[in-house]
């Protein structure tokens, strides 16, 4: 499940955000820097005519990209996903019907059950952005941001500011500069942990394996270790062949 809490709805519709001089893909790790031209074929191409055409060539489009998520995160039936695919290739009533063996007022019914699910959506969406304007509770209640390359956001990120504190002053040397003590078995004292670690790079920086175990060893022995999860958790990108990290956000 990926974090699609922290994406602007428009960012979303059009499969990219902009955000410190980077077009950054809504899907997957991909991000073109604004200024730089991108060779593709005999083309170049900027920043914003890369990431449209990454979206593309990389994802179908937006609909099919977001279509194909899970049920957890689209909240969709797998009858209401096949109309939805059925209907944005510009299929018809009858067709949809003699497709999927059911009579037209049947799928216009579930026609209307998906208008009905827009309106629902509209409406959550706007009492949310309502809530989240107003400072309610206290600060340390308040939830950490997922990274942007977190490839299964679940429970585990459920991670408050007061974690995040307790887990700094248990685990770091002298706070978040500091030399790591231990890396913790628990998964979400982990992920606190690496998002810790992540500040140590620069996001507009390419890093060779070797500059990576350099930055970690400052901070812990078993650097390897470290390492390793960077990339399972998707707190950094890597070349196939390892020679090439980048940070993929925080």
């Amino acid at each position: 499940m990926k974090d699609y809490l922290n994406t602007d709805v428009n960012d979303l519709q059009r499969g990219y955000q902009f955000s410190e001089e980077v077009y950054h893909c809504a899907f997957c790790p991909a991000g073109f820097e604004q200024g730089v031209i991108y060779q593709q074929g005999s083309r170049q191409l900027d920043a914003k005519k890369a990431i449209s055409e990454h979206v593309q060539e990389k994802h179908g489009s937006v609909f099919e990209a977001l279509i194909h998520e899970g049920k957890e995160d689209t909240g969709l039936s797998d009858i209401q996903r096949d109309i939805l695919i059925k209907l944005y290739e510009g299929k018809s009533d009858k067709d949809i019907s003699r497709e999927m063996g059911s009579s037209p007022s049947t799928i216009r019914n579930h026609r209307f059950k998906l208008r009905e699910k827009q309106k629902q959506a509209k409406l959550f969406l706007a009492l949310m952005n309502s809530l989240t304007s107003r400072k309610t509770g206290d600060d340390s209640e308040k939830l950490v941001p997922v990274h942007k390359g977190a490839r299964m956001v679940d429970e585990r990120y459920a991670i408050t500011e007061d974690e995040r504190e307790k887990a700094i002053e248990t685990y770091f040397i002298g706070g978040v500069d500091g030399q790591l003590k231990q890396f913790p078995a628990k998964e979400k004292r982990k992920i606190i942990i690496l998002q810790i670690l992540l500040m140590r790079f620069d996001p507009q920086n390419v890093y060779t394996e070797r500059e990576v175990n350099d930055i970690l060893r400052e901070s812990f022995d078993d650097f390897v270790t470290i390492r390793r999860y960077m990339i399972e958790y998707g707190f950094m990108t890597r070349n196939k062949d390892g020679s090439a990290y980048r940070v993929t956000g925080v």
